[in-house]
């Protein structure tokens, strides 16, 4: 058997070992999460899950935690990183609203914010800067925590796995796949009462596969899943404690609205072109 098919099985019988140990440990948190109580400790022992399962992995390896792309050489990745998901959010909600599909200014959002911090109420427009520059920093690194739990598993360890026996663009693919479907018990408990539970899986889907190629292209750039981690945890802030909360609803904004409607995966779709036609050129 000559090496590089030597390495290629090796590196098959390490994903499976992973996809496993994910299984086990994913199931677990899910068990808790859907069948005890749905509560953000639960939700925090799911997101570590795939980290757990790629220690587990490298320890049965004999390959030391140390392996993983810990360091970061370059902090131009990691700027264009925190960077990009508040580009392309903003872009989608500002989308969202020009075309009716929402409204751009929540009051009740403002004034739920300006009893947060104590402000009055009627300087809107300081609430607002204020508890948006607190959720983009101390927001960002809280949870930093919870984002890097998935991000040591995804960005860490699979795509460097994958990288092993698949070309860059299979694994973007495969890599944004397998992350979709581990969220899909999340989406049934949240959507699974309503008439378009399909619908969010297929729009997050196709977000997700988008980030993926991104994010793969940062990790692979910077040889870290520090990046990863940080736009991961931009992201999730961005969209779930600014922007979602600061849009009035309408009839229509339910399927074009947060990760589960059709505007971000649209819009991330476009940036995930770019990014994967940059790394073909550069041959990643």
């Amino acid at each position: 058997m000559t090496k590089p098919t030597t390495q290629k099985k090796d590196a098959w019988n390490t994903l499976g070992i992973f996809f496993l140990l994910l299984l086990v440990c994913s199931s677990i948190a899910y068990y808790a999460i859907l069948k005890l109580n749905p509560t953000s400790i639960y939700v925090g022992a799911l997101m570590i899950s795939p980290a757990l399962a790629a220690f587990l992995t490298l320890k049965i390896k004999k390959r030391h935690i140390s392996s993983l792309p810990w360091s970061l050489k370059n902090l131009k990745y990691l700027r264009i990183s925190n960077f990009t998901p508040i580009l392309y959010v903003s872009i989608a909600y500002v989308l969202l609203g020009l075309f009716g599909l929402g409204g751009f200014i929540n009051t009740q959002t403002i004034s739920e914010w300006s009893n947060e911090l104590g402000i009055d109420e009627s300087n809107q427009t300081l609430v607002v800067t204020v508890m948006v520059f607190l959720l983009l920093t101390v927001g960002v690194i809280k949870n930093l925590g919870s984002t890097l739990g998935e991000e040591i598993g995804w960005r860490g360890f699979l795509v460097f796995e994958l990288r092993k026996v698949m070309s860059f663009k299979a694994l973007t693919i495969l890599s944004g796949i397998i992350w979709a479907v581990w969220h899909y018990p999340i989406i049934n408990l949240m959507y699974g009462r309503g008439e378009h539970l399909f619908l969010h899986m297929g729009a997050f889907t196709i977000m997700i596969i988008g980030i993926s190629v991104i994010l793969a292209y940062f990790t692979f750039k910077s040889n870290s899943l520090w990046p990863a981690a940080i736009y991961h945890s931009v992201h999730n802030i961005y969209i779930q404690k600014i922007c979602s909360p600061l849009t009035v609803s309408n009839e229509n904004t339910e399927l074009w609205i947060d990760e589960y409607g059709f505007m971000i995966p649209m819009v991330t779709t476009v940036f995930a072109i770019y990014f994967w036609i940059k790394a073909g050129k550069e041959k990643l």
